[in-house]
């Protein structure tokens, strides 16, 4: 569940730091009520210290959330593929690492130490970075923003054999874009593509008004939009309903028996 595309879709504004915690723990409510599929949560920095860290982990986990990723960027963050990143002290960072550990209820509950290094004091210290938060008890290892080729085996080689390392795919973004078969056999464990479906759908969204605006009607892009009764059929109007009608059909034969 990408920060960014919270951001996108809910404010229609950048990564910028801009999502509240509150806003994050809602939307995982949501997504949790439909999907039981394990699911990655962006938690940004924390949204402040480690005890703002320890609350952040405390209230996704309980909303739902599986794996809780945590950045060493200052408050406000940006996106991890924008310019001029701010990045905290690796010593403050380790801290919050340590509170997220501390903090979560169940041990499956598992913490992702990010590190946005690479792009300020280079590889090497994002590595070293990355170690540190390890020792602090991180379970998950992500490098942020490599560059190249080059760089993406050398995290490999550096961490591979710490901690599952994870690679975020952003179409545009400062990392090579390959894709998930190929980084697995680099050695990634974890392969994310964040706002990928908020990109999809945003070109759609400008071809279909562009299609409506030309026209005046939907039909020059029908073939490209589920209609009523698809769309219904994706999102499970008919069991829905189904489901309701069962405990209308129980009520009526508890009121029957009680008469």
């Amino acid at each position: 569940m990408s920060g960014a595309a919270i951001a996108y879709t809910r404010l229609a504004r950048p990564d910028v730091g801009l999502v509240s915690v509150s806003e994050v723990a809602e939307v995982i409510a949501l997504i949790r009520d439909r999907v039981e599929t394990p699911m990655i949560v962006d938690a940004d920095t924390g949204y402040g210290n480690a005890l703002n860290v320890q609350r952040t982990v405390r209230v996704f986990e309980r909303a739902g959330a599986n794996v809780i990723q945590l950045e060493d960027q200052t408050f406000p963050k940006r996106c991890g593929h924008l310019a001029e990143k701010r990045i905290v002290p690796a010593a403050e960072m380790v801290g919050k690492i340590r509170a997220a550990v501390d903090a979560r209820h169940s041990q499956e509950t598992l913490i992702i130490g990010r590190t946005d290094a690479a792009a300020i004091e280079g590889l090497e210290a994002a590595i070293a970075r990355a170690h540190l938060y390890a020792e602090a008890g991180a379970d998950i290892l992500f490098v942020e923003a490599p560059k190249s080729a080059e760089q993406l085996k050398a995290i490999v080689d550096a961490l591979g054999d710490v901690r599952p390392l994870l690679a975020n795919m952003v179409e545009g973004g400062q990392t090579p874009l390959y894709s998930a078969a190929e980084l697995g056999q680099q050695g990634f464990s974890i392969i994310i593509f964040p706002g990928g479906v908020v990109r999809a759908i945003a070109r759609t969204a400008q071809d279909y008004y562009r299609s409506l605006i030309k026209t005046g009607s939907n039909a020059a892009f029908r073939d490209s939009m589920f209609d009523f009764d698809g769309l219904n059929d994706v999102i499970g109007t008919n069991a829905l309903l189904a489901l309701g009608k069962s405990y209308e059909d129980e009520d009526k034969s508890e009121v029957a028996e009680t008469a």
